[in-house]
């Protein structure tokens, strides 16, 4: 008798194989995108998760929900890094991501019953994934850094439905101002995510925030008889300690007066009063430093009217550097005043119960910081995360230059293009190349179903429109009536909608093809304590 397969493996493996593989995997997949699916548009409903520390997090980020949730399922695993992906690449429309892939599962699941192979599913839906590039190419619309207006509404619809919503134009404005002054256009504009900085602070209303023209950073100075604010400030940035080098190898010195040990200790102040000398020399005014600062260092910095920061981050720095176009010196001795920075004011403020250094009013700063502000400690990480959300649109819109309208316009008008796509086709690839078009439409009817409308009819009212050419109509979940989303300002990048469409295709055809799980037993065995041990 032919042995069986699992007599191979380990007694506590446990494997499934062919469609009951499938089905578990799809069923996975579909699980993540139904947790994140109410949180999609304006009126996406949040979640609450709590870890095993008791701290909360109430968010409708589908990122920051699912990295928060640890999910362990494998096949769930591949759609969470979905997710991660958009992210990372640009920095929204993660939830899109996630319920595109659970879609394009859940049709395929339909054509598995009617014994349609795998293979021939996967090799339609990378035609239709095609298809949608081209047709995403063709109906963008072209930007550049000067489109002030359309930058705002990019920042507008990214917050609309998030916890900034309330403060949303004011939010934009400083948004687009930031991301004009750090960009520099040139053949391809120079722009990245990590040259503004959103922090938040807990006690003021969103309409407080503000845009600082430099960097601020949850410092503070190192003694009290430095000055609180430093006008016209020359900064150094030192990536050296103003400290006593311990030697290299080790040393015995040995001491047989107590004026030996005297001129140690002058030996050891005059080589400190040399470095802060070094300094003063230069024209700084203030010092921040990557390292540590010896005691006897802070007070000669002081004596000297200098404010000083230690323990900078090098991330830190380095934005400081090119905020302020300090140079990081690495070398006491070889500090000189071109080397020194400038901004307009350095200060030190309390605000709530941190002190915090503000360098700001920088001339041509190429790093800034978006000062958010929220009433409580939920409020402002919500804000601070759809503000990221923001910055990300427009970096990604800016990048590729092109932007489509938003409010589920481009996916209908996507699904009546490989619609007709896959009339072209000869087999069963045209079963699966209509399944993609089906679940493009999920977009526009969860847009409904969030809003409380009845999807069937919004879909209905969608195609006609689309058919008559309406290549901007949208779904408008205020009023539930059709809308121009790009006359009424619902725009989004045009990146958002390429990576998303290619990553739920990628990871749906990835589960397709999977026909065998082994799933080893992780539990680690535990050693049973004797009594005497648990008495103890």
């Amino acid at each position: 008798m032919p042995q069986n397969s699992n007599s191979i493996l380990p007694e506590d493996t446990r494997r499934t194989t062919g469609r009951e593989a499938q089905y578990n995997n799809i069923l996975a997949a579909k699980a993540v995108a139904n947790t994140v699916r109410t949180t999609l548009g304006p009126k996406g409903m949040d979640k609450m998760i709590v870890d095993e520390a008791g701290n909360v997090i109430i968010s409708n980020d589908g990122v920051t929900i699912l990295k928060e949730m640890k999910i362990e399922h494998p096949a769930a695993k591949m759609v969470v890094e979905v997710a991660q992906t958009q992210e990372d690449v640009v920095g929204d429309g993660t939830t899109t991501a996630v319920i595109l892939a659970g879609e394009l599962l859940r049709r395929a699941e339909h054509l598995l019953e009617q014994e349609i192979h795998p293979t021939v599913l996967t090799k339609g839906y990378r035609l239709a994934e095609q298809e949608a590039q081209r047709l995403l190419q063709r109906g963008a619309t072209k930007i550049s850094l000067s489109d002030d207006t359309v930058l705002r509404l990019i920042a507008i619809t990214a917050m609309t439905g998030k916890g900034a919503e309330a403060s949303k134009e004011k939010l934009a404005q400083l948004i687009v101002k930031a991301v004009r002054s750090v960009s520099e256009e040139g053949e391809k504009l120079a722009f990245s995510r990590e040259d503004i900085a959103v922090e938040k602070l807990v006690g003021e209303s969103t309409e407080k925030s503000e845009l600082i023209t430099g960097i601020v950073l949850k410092k503070e100075r190192l003694q009290p008889g430095m000055p609180t604010k430093v006008i016209s400030a020359k900064i150094a940035l030192l990536d050296v300690p103003l400290e006593i080098k311990n030697t290299e190898i080790d040393a015995k010195i040995q001491i047989t007066d107590p004026g030996q040990l005297q001129a140690f200790l002058d030996q050891e102040e005059q080589t400190l009063r040399l470095m802060v000398e070094k300094i003063k020399a230069s024209g700084a005014t203030v010092v921040l430093c990557q390292r540590g600062i010896d005691d006897l260092a802070q007070h000669f910095l002081a004596k000297a009217g200098i404010l000083a920061v230690r323990r900078v981050k090098k991330s830190e720095m380095e934005r400081l550097s090119r905020a302020t176009d300090a140079k990081i010196i690495g070398n006491l001795k070889e500090l000189s005043a071109n080397d020194l920075g400038f901004a307009g004011m350095v200060r030190e403020e309390k605000i709530g119960d941190s002190e915090m250094i503000f360098v700001e009013q920088c001339k041509h700063p190429k790093a800034v910081t978006l000062l958010v502000r929220g009433g409580t400690e939920h409020v402002a990480e919500e804000v601070q995360r759809a503000v990221t959300d923001a910055i990300g649109d427009i970096a990604a819109a800016l990048r590729d230059s092109a932007v489509v309208a938003g409010a589920g316009a481009i996916e209908m008008e996507l699904a009546q293009g490989i619609r007709s796509f896959a009339s072209s086709l000869r087999g069963r690839e045209q079963l699966a190349v209509q399944a993609f078009a089906d679940a493009l439409e999920v977009i526009p009817r969860t847009l409904a179903e969030n809003a409380g409308l009845d999807p069937i009819d919004v879909l209905t009212a969608l195609r006609s429109a689309h058919d008559r050419g309406e290549k901007f109509a949208g779904i408008n979940v205020f009023s539930g009536q059709v809308m121009d989303a790009w006359q009424e300002g619902v725009i989004e990048p045009l990146k958002i909608k390429t990576q998303a469409i290619s990553s739920a295709t990628e990871v749906a055809e990835l589960i397709l093809r999977i026909d065998d799980v082994i799933l080893g037993n992780r539990q680690e065995k535990v050693r049973k304590k004797n009594p005497a041990e648990e008495l103890e």
